[in-house]
């Protein structure tokens, strides 16, 4: 990392500047023999975003040197996209900013293993100070690709560290990499779903069986769902071609849906939904982005929060605070209701009032993808 003169800057809420307009794909490019059109790819230089950047309300100071950081996202949806936004928020609050003394390398696995890979090859192959990977299954390959290197990952969105090999039982590092942890409140969530459903029995839950992440939720719903009166019937699927008959299968044996974070699922849910709808099923959802879509309510985490607890712990390590190996994982453990009045009305479901009055959002339109 090359010194720098320290200027002064505006870096408060930076929507435009995390928003990843600067770090975009093109729509279609022509892929090297190493890398799969699977991927999509973005870098922008501090050079090239010095000319187009907004700067943001506030004062900081910029802290001293240049850095390379490598964003890997499994997948394209809401939460995902969140977490990003939220990790170059967290970046710029502690003087890390894209256009100044930060270039980032951004690439999207668009949910296939062997791109998310590639992308870990093609980061290390330009030299990124550090790599931010977005969902479990590239959290894994960054760790794999970076540990011979030393190249420190510090990731999110994973919902189960220790369970996915990134972190030993007690929560401390198995090399040079941490992160911050997307667990679902499952025994909040039934719990909701028990208020909204008095008579429901059956939970219907699809989810990758490749995802780690997801295989650990089922388990902990299964466990919990009898202290509910509730039942799970879970679906299995290995690609996205798996499930629309794995949806209508499942939408005639259950009393509602209940989505995970399920990267390879969340990426056809408005297929699902659609689904459902006919069907007059209730599907719930994970986070605040499937609500909107159209999932009646979900009580879930704020993904931008958790992006920018993510980026101030790579700050830490740009700056030479702390290595990630010294670092443990960490949680959000705040949970809030969300839910869509408009998905409520359509389904003749009455939101109860407790719930209501507490929601951190309701929504009356349905956002469509």
């Amino acid at each position: 990392m090359k010194k720098s003169v320290k200027v002064m800057m505006m870096a408060a809420a930076m929507m435009a500047l995390a928003g990843c307009s600067s770090n975009k794909a093109p729509e279609t490019t022509a892929a090297p023999a190493e890398t799969t059109a699977a991927a999509t790819t973005g870098e922008t230089t501090a050079a090239q975003a010095e000319e187009t950047t907004t700067m943001p309300e506030g004062v900081a100071e910029i802290v001293d040197g240049t850095f390379t950081v490598g964003i890997g996202q499994f997948a394209e949806h809401g939460s995902l996209d969140n977490c990003r936004t939220g990790f170059l928020q967290g970046l710029a609050d502690e003087g890390i900013v894209e256009g100044k003394n930060l270039t980032v390398l951004y690439e999207n696995a668009q949910a296939d293993g062997g791109t998310a890979s590639q992308i870990m090859d093609n980061f290390l192959a330009k030299k990124a100070d550090v790599i931010c990977a977005i969902a479990t299954p590239i959290a894994q390959s960054a760790y794999s690709a970076a540990k011979k290197d030393g190249v420190p990952v510090i990731y999110t969105a994973v919902t189960d560290p220790v369970l996915a090999e990134l972190a030993g039982a007690d929560g401390t590092p198995v090399g040079e990499i941490t992160g911050t942890s997307d667990k679902l409140p499952v025994e909040k969530q039934l719990e909701m779903i028990r208020k909204m459903l008095p008579d429901a029995k059956k939970i219907g839950i699809m989810y990758s069986t490749s995802e780690i992440n997801s295989v650990s939720a089922i388990e902990e719903y299964k466990a919990a769902a009898g202290n509910y009166g509730f039942e799970i019937v879970e679906s299995g699927i290995s690609t996205t071609a798996d499930i629309p008959l794995a949806a209508d299968n499942l939408l005639g044996k259950v009393d509602c849906l209940n989505n995970l974070t399920d990267n390879t699922v969340v990426s056809s849910l408005p297929l699902i939904l659609d689904k459902a709808a006919k069907k007059n099923i209730p599907v719930f959802g994970s986070e605040v982005e499937q609500v909107k879509i159209g999932c009646l309510a979900a009580v879930g985490l704020d993904y931008v929060k958790l992006g920018e607890q993510t980026g101030k712990m790579a700050a830490k390590v740009l700056k030479g605070e702390k290595k990630a190996s010294e670092m443990n994982f960490e949680v959000i453990e705040e949970a809030a209701f969300y839910g869509n009045n408009k998905v409520a009305e359509n389904l003749g479901v009455e939101i109860p009032a407790e719930l209501a009055d507490s929601a951190a959002g309701l929504f009356d339109e349905i956002t469509v993808k």
